[in-house]
């Protein structure tokens, strides 16, 4: 590998980290609505896949940790990942422990990548034989993956019911047009219906402010007054700050949980979080052992799944990949299934990109939350107006959308992010919406050939 590139990675790495720590303070700025439209931009772009690669890993680290600070401090979630931690984030808060609670998030995630990365980086190279095998019967694993979310999600019946619906609609979407002559028949339009999807609930309730009802239940008749802790400067040591409970927990359960790199990310960490607590005898205990559990697992979770299937499978089977990681799958010309950025490049420059985001990320977020969490929380709640954020993200996607097939796919961008942002509301999950549209010209192959 040239020199250059190496340098370009470790600067890619570097803008991630500046960018995604203000961004990670924000609340309410879900993973995929804000990692996956500007890795899909830089891969469109012409930027190197993997200075792109290496830019996405620091930005899922950094966002990983960042994403906590809101939940700990005033009691709002990040995004997605951050919601396990909300009832325990607030106990503690009330027992006046915020500053530990940041201090044992930020050691929690630090365990999170360290034991993540070479258990995933171990399972990836032993699994990697089989997966041309798995590759043939792509489609077969992107329908069944539907079903299996669906089955483990919390609105099983709905979930199970969108399926076939879903794939009605995407498929039926491309159908018109090529029909209209808006792209060759030889494309197939998937990265604008996947940037739909993953803006939906932000299009959603952005839309839903001119609905005179919605804006009402928003109006807030006191004002709330927030305290931040004062971060002290202590001891960055993290041997000084979990005990030996917590810290064996941890790891434990993350070492676990990347085995189960197919389930949800969301679901593993509130299953082994309450596990941990629950070896504790004390509130404060037990909310003290979930924090640190489930800081690990936020970023062990997405880790394994990224690194497995990026690194090994090459095809998008965790719901981290599914979801976040997509645009290193599905990004024509330069991505499709089949021809990944596992299949382009090899497998030691795929790993140096993860080790090289890892790294410098988890290094600087690690000090940035143990010495200045509260300083930017503030910042960023006084002075960065949340939907300002939301709507540039939804203006990217509207340009990458235009830049994809034109006018009328602004317009079937918003047909996806309102028919997906309602199902995501109703349980149906990011996961199940992505699989389908995967497996969606399977499922309408497999009706037409009933007919």
């Amino acid at each position: 590998m040239e020199l250059s590139l190496l340098i370009q990675m470790v600067m890619a790495a570097c803008g991630a980290i500046v960018l995604y720590i203000f961004l990670g303070f924000i609340p309410g700025t879900d993973e995929t609505s804000i990692l996956m439209p500007i890795a899909l931009a830089l891969i469109l772009g012409g930027i190197h896949p993997i200075v792109a690669l290496t830019f996405f890993v620091a930005s899922f680290v950094t966002l990983g940790l960042m994403n906590l600070m809101p939940v700990l401090i005033v009691g709002l979630p990040g995004g997605v990942m951050s919601t396990p931690l909300i009832e325990y984030a607030l106990l503690l808060k009330e027992q006046g422990r915020t500053t530990t609670a940041i201090k044992k998030a930020a050691v929690g995630s630090l365990i999170g990548v360290l034991i993540a990365l070479p258990t995933s980086l171990a399972i990836a190279h032993v699994i990697a034989p089989y997966a041309n095998g798995l590759k043939e019967y792509a489609s077969w694993l992107f329908i069944g993956g539907a079903i299996f979310l669906s089955l483990i999600g919390k609105s099983k019946i709905i979930s199970l019911i969108s399926i076939i619906p879903m794939a009605l609609l995407f498929q039926g979407l491309r159908t018109i047009y090529w029909s209209m002559g808006v792209v060759p028949e030889t494309k197939n339009i998937t990265t604008s219906f996947f940037l739909g999807i993953t803006i939906a609930p932000l299009l959603l309730s952005l839309v839903s402010l001119f609905n005179q009802n919605e804006r009402d239940k928003l109006i807030q008749k006191e004002e709330k007054i927030t305290l931040l802790p004062l971060i002290r400067k202590e001891s960055l040591n993290p041997f000084n700050i979990l005990s030996k409970k917590e810290a064996v927990g941890s790891i434990v359960s993350t070492f676990l949980a990347c085995f189960l790199f197919v389930l949800s990310p969301v679901g593993l960490t509130i299953l082994f979080g309450e596990m941990a607590a629950k070896r504790e005898t004390t509130a404060v205990k037990k909310a003290e052992a979930a924090v640190v559990t489930m800081s690990a697992l936020v970023q062990g979770t997405y880790m394994s799944g990224l690194v497995i299937c990026l690194v090994a499978l090459g095809i998008p089977l965790a719901p981290s990949a599914i979801g976040p990681g997509a645009a290193f799958f599905e990004a024509p010309p330069i991505f499709e299934i089949g021809n990944t950025i596992t299949s382009q490049f090899p497998q030691k420059q795929l790993v140096l990109a993860f080790v090289i985001g890892t790294a410098l990320a988890i290094g600087v977020v690690y000090l940035v939350a143990m010495r200045f969490a509260s300083k930017i929380t503030s910042f960023v709640l006084r002075k960065i107006p949340h939907e300002g954020i939301l709507g540039l993200f939804i203006a990217l996607v509207v340009l990458l959308g235009y830049m994809d097939a034109g006018l009328i796919n602004v317009f079937g961008i918003l047909l996806i992010g309102f028919t997906c942002g309602t199902l995501n509301r109703l349980g149906v999950n990011y996961g199940i919406q992505f699989m389908t549209l995967y497996a969606a010209p399977a499922i309408i192959e497999i009706f037409s050939n009933l007919v």
